[in-house]
């Protein structure tokens, strides 16, 4: 039986020490970044009065899952729905990267692709408005705001709302660093 110096222990505790206290800060970080974006979609729902506000987030290049949501009811659930593959493609990743904030009031009446008003029709959206989240290393994600029962006819308030709201999170340490 080996029996372990008084040196050993202390680094090999040290070590351990160092691995929790790691898991612990990452941790924290992680639940002040979620924290963050629930109030974020929270606030934007209630001031746009609308039915959902969703953070669409790209875990890798232009594939992504709607990881948070704030519904004004349960049946407007959408959470882990990702998005169609062959709609969000490099052209519209660069309209994002680039900025672009798309509002449409009535997905019946807006000239978009069939894949897109067919996603969105599935997901019970009559109405979105769409904020890229822009970090320094690209997009890390969209916000999106749905409106599901009627069109929803978006003020240039309501764009700069949804705007200001992306860069909160754009500009949060947590964010940047995940």
């Amino acid at each position: 039986m080996q029996i372990l110096s008084h040196s050993k222990f202390n680094d090999s505790r040290d070590r351990c020490n160092q691995g929790l206290q790691n898991l612990l800060d990452r941790l924290v970080k992680t639940m002040q970044r979620d924290e963050l974006v629930r109030q974020t979609t929270n606030k934007l729902r209630e001031s746009l009065q609308v039915d959902r506000v969703v953070l669409y987030y790209f875990y890798s290049q232009w594939q992504g899952q709607v990881t948070f949501e704030s519904l004004s009811s349960k049946e407007f659930s959408i959470i882990g729905s990702t998005g169609p593959d062959d709609c969000f493609n490099n052209e519209y990743a660069a309209l994002y990267l680039g900025g672009r904030v798309k509002a449409i009031a009535d997905i019946e009446l807006e000239s978009i692709q069939p894949c897109h008003r067919d996603f969105l029709g599935n997901l019970q959206v009559r109405a979105n408005l769409i904020v890229p989240i822009l970090i320094p290393r690209g997009l890390w994600g969209l916000l999106v705001a749905h409106h599901c029962q009627e069109p929803h006819y978006w003020s240039p308030s309501d764009m700069e709302m949804m705007q200001t709201g992306a860069q909160t999170l754009a500009t949060d340490r947590n964010i940047l660093e995940s």
